[in-house]
C-alpha cells in the first residue's frame, strides 16, 4: 500500500510539472531579453526556411508535410520565450511526428539524411531545453531531459530499420549538456537575487536597530532631564508651607497632593525608563554622549549648551581644525532643546572626524526669537577617509532629535566637496508634546 502511494504521488508530481500551460517569463532584464529574443527569433526563422528543404530535398517529402514540421519546431523555439512547457511538448510532437513520416524513407537510395532526429529538430529541441531549464525548477528540467531521452530510445529501439546515421546519442548528450547549463545559470541568478534581498533585509534590519537604539538614548535623557524636574516640584511643594506664615489648610493639602503626584508621577517614570540606565557602560553606543571625547560618565548629568566649548576642545586635540559662532542673545532654552543641540553638534564633530580626515569645521549656534539654528559645515577632506566600523546612521538620530522636539534638520553636500548639517530647535518646549516622524529618510 506504502508502494502504491508513494507511485502515486510521483505521477502527480510529474503530472503537475508536465501539464501546465502556465507563463514563465524571461529574467527582468531589459537588454538580456531583447537580446534573448531576437537570437531565438532570428534561430526561429532559419529552422523555419531550413527544415521544409532540409526535409524535401534530403528526404522526399512533399512540402504539404515538411511545411507543417518546420512550422511547429519553428513556433517551438518562439514560444519557449513565454511557456516553455508547452513548448517542450510543442518540440517533442513535431520531432516523433518527423521521425514517423521521414522512417519509411531510411535505406532508399538516392536519400541522404539523419534520423531519428533532423538537424533543424535538434536545434529547436536544444532552445526549447535551454530556455526551459533556464526558468523551470531543476526538477522539471531532469524530468524533461529524461522524457527526451525515452523518447529517442523507444523510437530507435521500436522502429528502427535500415542502416542508417543515427543521432540518438548526440541529440541525448547535447541535451544534457544544455539542461545542466540552463540550470546552473538558473541557480546562480537565484542566489544572486537571495543575496541581494537578504542585503536589503540586513541593512534595513541595522537601520531598524540604530533608530530603536538612539530613541533609547533620547528616552534615558529624557528621564534624567523630567526626574530632576519633577523631583524640585516635590520638594517646593513640601517647603512651601514652612515658608508662608499660618498656611491655610486648603493650602497645605493642595501641596501635599502637588507633592505626592508629583513623587507618583516619579516613581511611574522611573519604573518605565529606569531600565534604560541599566545599560553597561562599556556598551554605550557611538555617539551617545558617554563617547566621542566628551568626559562624561554613563550616568553623569545631561551635557548643555555650556559644555560646548570642552566639546569643541575635546575635538581639537583629536586634530581637527574647528571655529564656533554663537551669535544672539542667550536666554534660558528647555534642557531638552539644549541637550540635543549638543548632541547633533556633537555627532556632526565625529562625522567629519570619520569621513572627512584634515577637513576643517564650522560650528554656529545662532540664538533666535524662536528657536536655536544649529549649523556644522565642514570643507572637503584633504586625503580618503578610512574604513569606518560604525553602523553609518548618525544621521538618522540626528533627525530624530530634531523631530522629536517638532523641528527639522537637512544633511547634504556642498557643491565644493564639503558637507553641512543644519537643524532648527524650537524654543517652546514641544519635546515634552509627544511628537514623532512617521517617517525617517537619509542615512550617512
Amino acid at each position: 500500500m506504502a508502494w502504491g502511494d508513494l507511485a502515486r504521488r510521483r505521477l502527480r508530481t510529474l503530472r503537475d510539472d508536465l501539464w501546465t500551460v502556465r507563463p514563465d517569463p524571461l529574467p527582468h532584464s531589459v537588454w538580456l531579453r531583447r537580446l534573448t529574443h531576437v537570437l531565438v527569433c532570428v534561430a526561429a526563422f532559419g529552422i523555419l526556411l531550413g527544415a521544409p528543404e532540409y526535409l524535401r530535398d534530403n528526404v522526399g517529402l512533399v512540402y504539404g508535410y515538411a511545411v507543417p514540421i518546420g512550422l511547429a519546431q519553428s513556433g517551438a523555439t518562439v514560444l519557449a520565450l513565454y511557456r516553455p512547457m508547452p513548448a517542450w511538448w510543442l518540440s517533442m510532437a513535431a520531432s516523433v511526428v518527423c521521425a514517423v513520416v521521414i522512417h519509411p524513407e531510411l535505406g532508399v537510395e538516392g536519400r541522404n539524411f539523419i534520423w531519428p532526429w533532423t538537424p533543424a529538430g535538434i536545434v529547436a529541441h536544444l532552445i526549447v531545453l535551454l530556455l526551459l531549464a533556464l526558468r523551470a525548477p531543476a526538477r522539471v528540467a531532469v524530468e524533461t531531459l529524461a522524457l527526451s531521452a525515452l523518447a529517442t530510445w523507444v523510437l530507435q529501439g521500436a522502429l528502427g530499420g535500415a542502416e542508417h546515421r543515427s543521432t540518438s546519442v548526440l541529440v541525448i548528450s547535447l541535451s544534457a549538456v544544455v539542461v545542466v547549463g540552463g540550470t546552473l545559470l538558473r541557480g546562480r541568478r537565484e542566489t544572486r537575487a537571495e543575496l541581494g534581498r537578504l542585503t536589503t533585509l540586513g541593512a534595513e534590519e541595522r537601520a531598524r536597530r540604530t533608530l530603536l537604539e538612539e530613541r533609547s538614548r533620547i528616552a534615558r535623557e529624557l528621564h534624567d532631564v523630567v526626574a530632576h524636574h519633577m523631583s524640585v516640584i516635590s520638594i517646593q511643594a513640601q517647603v512651601a508651607p514652612l515658608l508662608a506664615q499660618d498656611p491655610s489648610e486648603e493650602l497645605q493639602e493642595n501641596l501635599a497632593g502637588i507633592r505626592h503626584n508629583a513623587l507618583q508621577a516619579l516613581a511611574e517614570l522611573r519604573l518605565v525608563l529606569g531600565v534604560l540606565r541599566s545599560e553597561p557602560a562599556g556598551d554605550a553606543a557611538p555617539g551617545s554622549g558617554t563617547g566621542s571625547g566628551t568626559g562624561l560618565a554613563p550616568h553623569a548629568p545631561q551635557p548643555a549648551l555650556d559644555r560646548l566649548d570642552v566639546l569643541v576642545a575635546n575635538t581639537r586635540a583629536a586634530g581637527l581644525t574647528v571655529s564656533v559662532e554663537v551669535p544672539g542673545e542667550r536666554r534660558p532654552l528647555p534642557p531638552g532643546v539644549e541637550l540635543s543641540a549638543y548632541r547633533i553638534v556633537q555627532e556632526a564633530l565625529s562625522n567629519v572626524l570619520r569621513h572627512a580626515p584634515g577637513a576643517r569645521a564650522r560650528v554656529r549656534v545662532a540664538h533666535l526669537p524662536a528657536g536655536l539654528r544649529v549649523s556644522v559645515v565642514n570643507s572637503p577632506p584633504t586625503r580618503p577617509a578610512p574604513r569606518s566600523a560604525g553602523a553609518g546612521h548618525g544621521l538618522l538620530g540626528m533627525r530624530e532629535r530634531a523631530a522629536m522636539l517638532g523641528g527639522t534638520l537637512a544633511a547634504h553636500s556642498l557643491p565644493d566637496g564639503g558637507f553641512e548639517v543644519s537643524a532648527f530647535l524650537p524654543a517652546d518646549g514641544t519635546e515634552y508634546a509627544g511628537h514623532r516622524p512617521t517617517e525617517f529618510e537619509g542615512t550617512e
